[in-house]
């Protein structure tokens, strides 16, 4: 099975659809590993694509917090303007469905799709340490995660964890062959904002076959989103940010 993994995609539909059209029809599933909304202008777009396209989706913070599931209180004043901004413009259908999305680590097949880490899925998996903390809670060789925004992940042997690289500024892809024995914590990094100083759409596409996974980053019209999440009223440093990828 060829799977396009997709995580953070966060309302942004000028990054979802750049990447839609790299990644081409050479996929057979569609999975997604959290917030499908949040900071951007698009909520309802992304959402309806989703519902029709995405085979399994866990549910990310910003998912619960626009669905109202989760309280507001620690979300900065940025993401809490565009969180009650999206709750309000979501139709009732595509709230429902955010209401409805599964908690994470949901099994498939010989790996699992989480948004934060399997103990706590708000938990931010940044450092090799904490990692390390987790690793004997991996209830598959291979998790696919997001959360973070950083493209990349963690290669997990018994007594060593070792990171994952995402392609350079240079580069539109990088190709991992995955080994038999050790744990993989994978992320497809941000489709809507990525936050490693790579301003491109991230994404990945896995070959469950060969065991092998293939980071990938498109450029996308970021102008066009930033002019989108103005017209909305929302903050101007979710438009800003999104021209430095942090």
């Amino acid at each position: 099975m060829r799977y396009l993994i997709l995580s953070d995609i966060h309302g942004n539909w000028e990054a979802l659809e750049a990447v839609l059209r790299d990644a081409g029809s050479d996929f057979d599933e569609i999975l997604c590993c959290g917030d499908l909304v949040g900071y951007g202008a698009d909520p309802n777009r992304v959402v309806d694509w989703a519902r029709s396209r995405v085979k399994t989706v866990v549910r990310g913070n910003h998912d619960k917090a626009c669905a109202g599931l989760d309280g507001l209180e620690w979300f900065n004043p940025a993401a809490r303007d565009a969180a009650l901004w999206t709750r309000q413009t979501l139709t009732s259908r595509n709230l429902e469905f955010l209401r409805r999305l599964p908690q994470g680590p949901v099994a498939m097949d010989s790996f699992q799709l989480l948004h934060g880490s399997p103990l706590d899925e708000d938990e931010y998996l940044v450092s090799t340490f904490a990692v390390a903390q987790i690793v004997d809670y991996l209830e598959r060789p291979i998790s696919f995660f997001g959360h973070t925004h950083l493209q990349g992940g963690f290669l997990c042997y018994r007594n060593s964890v070792k990171r994952l690289d995402r392609p350079h500024l240079g580069e539109t892809r990088r190709i991992i062959e995955l080994e038999h024995n050790p744990f993989y914590l994978i992320n497809p990094g941000s489709v809507g904002q990525p936050r490693d100083g790579d301003p491109r759409a991230a994404y990945l596409a896995y070959d469950s076959e060969n065991r092998l996974v293939e980071f990938r980053r498109v450029p996308y019209d970021v102008r066009k989103s930033q002019e989108k999440i103005r017209g909305a009223g929302l903050p101007a440093l979710l438009a800003d940010r999104l021209e430095l990828g942090s």
